[in-house]
């Protein structure tokens, strides 16, 4: 491995995080934001534009438990400063190449593939 450089993440966590992304509300423009800006739930859901980062509206708790997924799946990571981890989130080196796979608009899963990822991410055992 060369310095500056991650490893490739594993195809399973890739396809898993992938899918994951096809069935959360967020936008292709949302994930290239937050490669740039780390961003907090609360200033997504205040933002202005939030209709060109998300497919639907919805509120800052729900925001924190897409932010939450999205963490445990790798994708995302809390920004730290100076005191510590911060509620604000930015792309993972693994949500970077994702990103990098999809120059255009993620393409959205199906209600039942939707409705699958959701039963699976809140009855993981299953």
């Amino acid at each position: 491995m060369t310095p500056g450089h991650s490893p490739t993440p594993d195809r399973r966590a890739l396809d898993r995080a992938f899918q994951s992304m096809r069935c959360l509300p967020f936008r292709r423009a949302f994930y290239a934001e937050v490669a740039e800006t780390p961003i907090s739930s609360n200033e997504l859901c205040g933002r202005a534009d939030w209709a060109d980062l998300v497919f639907a509206p919805f509120g800052p708790e729900r925001a924190e438990a897409h932010f939450n997924w999205m963490i445990r799946l790798g994708i995302l990571r809390r920004e730290v400063d100076g005191q510590g981890l911060t509620e604000r989130v930015r792309l993972t080196p693994m949500g970077r190449f994702l990103l990098a796979k999809s120059p255009a608009e993620i393409g959205r899963a199906s209600l039942r593939e939707r409705i699958q990822e959701n039963f699976q991410r809140h009855r993981p055992r299953f």
